[in-house]
């Protein structure tokens, strides 16, 4: 019997665009964020620590290339056949000089078994100049552009310093996805001062706008942050999910009110364990995926059931094209 649809998954998104497993490799590429340098603000974002997501080899002292084959070496003995995605990830990685920027992004795709780019940056740095030279460099490999999104509240993305509003996000993915590029977006849900109802609002927020995928992540405290001395001040300001029953539930809120067609590429993050204060829920990735899908089944729930009129829209869609 088929999998009954829960929502749209990576790895099947990433089928329609290789024969052959892929795998993200994570690089830091020396680069800083506007907000970190003082040309909007300093300090970088509140909860921040890019510790969290760098494995060992992901290094700024180490070249592009040499990451990479770092990397490699650290998945191949898994799938040896496997190619990888280059993925720049630490920081922004559209914030510097657009030769410089060339420079980073061509030497990742001449590395060996390196078949596309997936570049993390933020709404406010993708000046056009850039934008056009993606616009030509999709044309002969795979690339996605990754904004950090975070929240679609101006009142939030102040409070933990993004230095950038709501709109610079709608008009950054709506430029980016109009040159054909695949566009994704990173969110948050946990961050102060949001609720229940407005991250659910949320999802139907980003669903107006033309992303591909979506990245959605619980809140963590990371040590050294200022978000956790905030919290040491004012924790009653936080509510940080101690329970994971209680995320899954507001996950599937989330998901069944996101357009279809979205493909969600995570729904968890994982901190180092000597950096994590909260919360800790002993489950790795795939564990907490399968209690996820096995609460999706008992609810009934799927991807869009509550997005508003997904049906007409689909339907009308498909008319448009069949008639």
């Amino acid at each position: 019997m088929p999998t009954p649809f829960l929502y749209n998954d990576f790895p099947t998104f990433l089928r329609k665009y290789f024969p052959y497993k892929v795998q993200k490799i994570s690089l830091n590429a020396g680069f800083t964020c506007p907000n970190r340098d003082g040309t909007k603000g300093w300090g970088g974002c509140t909860y921040c620590n890019n510790q969290t997501f760098n494995p060992d080899y992901c290094r700024t002292e180490k070249s592009i290339a040499t990451q990479l084959e770092e990397g490699k070496c650290f998945f191949a003995h898994k799938y040896p056949d496997m190619k990888y995605l280059a993925y720049f990830q630490a920081y922004t990685n559209t914030y510097a000089e657009l030769e410089g920027l060339k420079r980073k992004y061509e030497e990742a795709l001449e590395v060996k078994d390196v078949v596309g780019l997936v570049i993390g940056t933020r709404p406010d740095c993708m000046p056009e100049g850039l934008l056009h030279y993606l616009e030509e460099l999709n044309r002969h490999t795979f690339l996605m552009v990754e904004y950090g999104i975070e929240s679609t509240c101006d009142k939030t993305l102040q409070r933990i310093n993004r230095g950038h509003t709501y709109a610079d996000t709608a008009e950054a993915v709506g430029r980016t996805a109009a040159c054909g590029i695949l566009t994704g977006g990173h969110v948050i849900l946990g961050l102060p001062g949001e609720t229940h109802d407005t991250m659910v609002e949320q999802a139907e927020i980003l669903s107006e706008l033309p992303l591909s995928t979506l990245k959605i992540h619980q809140l963590q405290l990371i040590r050294g942050t200022r978000m956790a001395h905030e919290y040491a001040e004012n924790p009653v300001d936080f509510h940080l999910f101690a329970e994971v029953d209680e995320y899954i539930d507001l996950v599937i809120d989330y998901v069944e009110h996101l357009r279809p067609h979205i493909v969600v590429e995570r729904f968890v993050s994982q901190s180092p364990k000597d950096l994590l204060i909260a919360p800790d829920w002993g489950l790795k990735n795939y564990e907490f995926v399968a209690r996820l899908q096995k609460r999706m089944k008992e609810r009934g729930a799927y991807q869009g059931k509550k997005y508003k009129d997904s049906e007409k829209r689909i339907n009308f869609a498909d008319d448009k094209f069949t008639t």
